[in-house]
């Protein structure tokens, strides 16, 4: 085997391949002899990315087969390998539900949810996003939701042609992670193969298969509130800017900051033991009833974060219920969010 491929375009398909999840992607390449090696793509992706830009890479096994052969101008490596047919193949097996949506809808669903995918892995069944077909309601969707119990963000799509009946599938956050960088600033159709055990993407030449998360999702829509009647609507983005600024001085641990609301105006605090205290109003559509609330700063900046639209609605019930936050512009995106005492 020999073949020389530029470094950059070697570089972004090894930063795809260098992950315990299946993928394969095609790459341009001048290829004087064909062949079949195995290399570790994290020793591979070091040395290249190392390698200085527009750096030709000639790849070769000679008669050595028992080594990869990286060439780059004057330097030289000489890699461990395997035989092509000692590498591991993940079979997919029969993916009887199929489907194609733009690649862009499926970035949406991802960025939009991802960040409250827990990190906790005694609850292995929330590390991931939950992706299903909602139908028989207002409108048939293919809806992702996640949650770590401490937030939780649904975002929908019209339901694409093929996917009514799929089973609800848990995506886990790794291959969410790979799937948002292969779809990165890419226009284009993603297809779609889901089966009980397994789900396969195809985009640009690139396939990634992966297993999928063993377990129940949990019945996500008992805590999405429907009676919060409380209602305040703000301009998100000097939202999103008070609470920055306030939370400055709070605890690292507890990230605490608590929402006064009166008619006409919010007023965002901070109190902090040993570094002092902190406040800020805003001027608000609020005409309800008076309420304290307090929330992690953090969290409320992760859900401001999604907001496209220049407003946010914010729709309470009391101090220590969930609260329901929506997009001014984009009624097929919620959130919720659970209080903290303050």
């Amino acid at each position: 085997m020999k073949i020389t491929i530029e470094r950059g375009a070697l570089l972004k398909s090894l930063n795809h391949v260098q992950f315990d999840i299946e993928v394969i992607e095609a790459i341009d390449a001048d290829v004087a002899q064909a062949g079949a090696t195995t290399a570790s793509a994290h020793t591979l992706y070091d040395i290249v990315r190392k390698l200085p830009e527009g750096a030709q890479v000639e790849l070769s096994t000679g008669t050595d087969e028992g080594r990869l052969q990286l060439t780059a101008g004057r330097s030289r490596f000489a890699l461990q390998a395997l035989p092509q047919e000692d590498f591991p193949v993940m079979a997919a097996g029969s993916l009887p539900h199929r489907f194609e949506l733009p690649a862009e809808a499926m970035r949406r669903l991802i960025d939009k949810t991802r960040f409250a995918i827990s990190t906790e892995e005694t609850r292995y069944y929330l590390n991931g996003i939950y992706v299903h077909a909602v139908e028989g309601g207002k409108h048939n969707a293919l809806r992702a939701v996640a949650t770590d119990g401490h937030r939780l963000a649904q975002v929908d799509h019209d339901l694409p042609d093929g996917a009514s009946g799929m089973p609800g599938v848990i995506v886990p956050r790794k291959t969410v992670l790979e799937l948002q960088k292969l779809l990165e600033g890419d226009g284009g159709t993603l297809s779609v193969g889901v089966s009980e055990t397994k789900i396969r993407f195809e985009f640009g030449g690139i396939v990634l298969t992966s297993k999928l998360i063993d377990g129940t999702f949990p019945d996500y829509g008992r805590v999405i509130p429907s009676g919060n009647d409380k209602i305040m609507e703000v301009d998100g983005k000097r939202f999103a800017e008070a609470v920055d600024r306030v939370s400055t001085i709070s605890t690292e641990k507890s990230r605490a900051v608590k929402l006064n609301l009166d008619e006409g105006k919010l007023t965002l605090s901070v109190t902090n033991p040993d570094s002092g205290s902190a406040t800020e109003e805003l001027s608000v559509s609020y005409s309800s009833p008076a309420l304290e609330i307090g929330f992690n700063a953090r969290y409320l900046l992760d859900i401001t974060g999604q907001l496209d639209g220049a407003e946010a609605t914010f729709a309470f019930a009391d101090s220590g219920s969930p609260t329901l936050v929506r997009d001014s512009e984009d009624a097929m995106a919620i959130y919720v969010l659970m209080p903290m005492r303050v």
